[in-house]
């Protein structure tokens, strides 16, 4: 049972009863300021949950990289709450923040590159569900706010024209898709993207002028995008269709053939400090990624068919190895 319940953690695919208190001024938590590194879940100068790595031959390799990560957590803002958006001050939020999201999904890419995590003034989980669309939108507009300014504090601090990876879950990847049109699409700094791995959320292909889909392992300056569901599975209240940016986690490419999980090269579950290889498999399908039910200690338990939560975790090794393979291609082509 224990390797399940990190599932559960991720939260954003749960139902959640609670409805948040009107959006107002007065709820309005305080805006972060980012100069001050209790802003940042994650900065590649300091020590945080980031910099883990599963036990084997993995390295935290931030020190000597040659690429910056700018990663944006998904909804951990899941329970009782007096205003629709959260506060970056609220220390038990961060606390599972971190232990959450940023060990098992921000680590992901410390291998590629230096990591920058934003806590920012996320949404709360049910202003996706919420009747009131307009304070919902109002929330969400306000979470996006904090990413830009983090965003913008980012570039002027910390990038000093270095490529930079996008890579975001959820919440977090709604508001990449954003990111990538106000700064990237057709712009200046689209010449450093390396790639991003906007995970999690639908990203049509007519969303952007000029960044398309990664093709191949090694293209740079590309999106990869993949919603993952049990085998067999369409979901009902999601979109769907081949109008949908869906890069295959095992090969990299876009075609719709089935790959087996012999190819697969390891998820991290529960125990961070364990690798699962060979236990999943991937395919394209109307817009999102199949996947047959893992098997891993306590998957009996495991019964659900939409695995968004494991958008990541059960890719991990593969991401990980992926999001380096991409800044050497960047270098080779620069």
């Amino acid at each position: 049972m224990r390797y399940v319940l990190v599932f559960i953690t991720f939260a954003f695919g749960q139902s959640c009863s609670h409805k948040p208190l009107a959006f107002s001024s007065t709820s309005v938590p305080s805006a972060p300021d980012y100069s001050r590194p209790e802003s940042w879940a994650a900065l590649p100068k300091r020590t945080d949950a980031a910099d883990k790595v599963p036990n084997g031959d993995l390295e935290d390799s931030q020190a000597d990289a040659e690429a910056d990560v700018f990663f944006l957590h998904p909804t951990t803002f899941t329970g009782k709450a007096n205003s629709w958006n959260a506060s970056v001050a609220d220390e038990k939020l961060n606390e599972k923040t971190d232990r959450t999201t940023i060990l098992y999904q921000a680590s992901i890419f410390n291998g590629a590159g230096k990591v920058y995590a934003p806590r920012y003034r996320q949404a709360h989980l049910s202003s996706f569900s919420s009747a009131d669309k307009t304070k919902a939108k109002a929330a969400l507009d306000l979470a996006y706010a904090d990413v830009q300014k983090s965003f913008e504090y980012y570039l002027e601090h910390y990038n000093q024209r270095r490529p930079v990876i996008i890579a975001a879950h959820s919440q977090g990847a709604l508001h990449a898709k954003k990111l990538l049109k106000d700064y990237f699409d057709k712009q200046d700094l689209q010449r450093r993207l390396v790639v991003a791995y906007v995970v999690g959320w639908p990203v049509f292909e007519t969303e952007f002028q000029e960044l398309p889909p990664c093709k191949t392992p090694d293209q740079t300056g590309c999106i990869c995008s993949w919603r993952t569901f049990k085998h067999g599975y369409l979901p009902p209240k999601y979109p769907t269709g081949d109008s949908i940016i869906v890069v295959n986690p095992l090969s990299w490419e876009t075609d719709q053939r089935f790959v087996s999980r012999d190819y697969h090269k390891g998820a991290v579950l529960r125990n961070f400090n364990k690798i699962f290889p060979k236990i999943v498999d991937a395919q394209i399908h109307e817009g999102v990624l199949w996947a047959h039910k893992p098997k891993f200690p306590g998957s009996f338990l495991f019964n659900r068919k939409n695995y968004h939560i494991a958008d990541f975790n059960f890719y991990y090794l593969d991401v990980r190895e992926n999001a380096r393979r991409r800044v050497a291609s960047f270098w080779k082509r620069h």
